[in-house]
């Protein structure tokens, strides 16, 4: 009975570990050694200026990880005794890498394995005649089995400057800190414990 509950409690960890790497970036700090990548950081520049970046993983989205740091920016802003911030400047970047991996499974029949035999054959194809295969001219749609992924991650960066009182009506690049936090607050997903 002991080795049976091991293996469940292994089969249980493995799963949980492999959930954990699955996730999009939660809104936590970016600290090296997470169980998720990324997150928030931000730079003090002057008193009231700071350089806030949040960067997300392969799964979290373009809109997340601006939401994030504009919940970042309000969160920094009333932290630090301010009421609205301006964004002086904005980034946002795309790492895109495509990765191409063959099935590690298929092996082709042409090779010295097989004296250098390989299947061909003649079929006839509608409105063309009789058409013919052979690995010479090209191998079949099933011929070289590959995945392609394409991977996005997004980093996100502002610097912004903080202010306090009334947030002028007439700039539309200074936002309410609290109103941010109140509109936002919802839809921000903390890391579960």
């Amino acid at each position: 009975m002991s080795r049976k509950f091991a293996a469940i409690a292994a089969s249980l960890a493995l799963a949980g570990l492999l959930s954990a790497c699955a996730t999009a970036t939660p809104y936590q700090p970016n600290i090296p050694g997470q169980a998720t990548s990324g997150g928030y950081s931000e730079q003090r520049i002057e008193p009231n200026r700071f350089r806030v970046t949040f960067a997300g993983n392969s799964l979290t989205s373009r809109e997340t990880v601006e939401g994030f740091l504009l919940f970042r920016a309000a969160e920094l802003t009333v932290q630090e005794g301010y009421d609205w911030f301006e964004i002086a400047d904005r980034n946002v970047e795309r790492d895109r890498r495509t990765y191409i991996e063959r099935d590690p499974l298929y092996s082709p029949w042409y090779g010295p394995s097989y004296g250098f035999w390989a299947p061909s054959w003649r079929y006839y194809g509608g409105g063309f005649g009789w058409r013919s295969w052979d690995p010479y001219w090209g191998s079949p749609f099933w011929g070289d089995r590959m995945d392609v992924r394409t991977v996005d991650k997004y980093e996100a960066s502002a610097e912004i400057v903080m202010s306090r009182g009334a947030k002028p009506t007439d700039n539309p690049r200074a936002f309410d800190a609290r109103a941010v936090i109140e509109n936002l607050g919802p839809r921000i997903v903390r890391p579960t414990p």
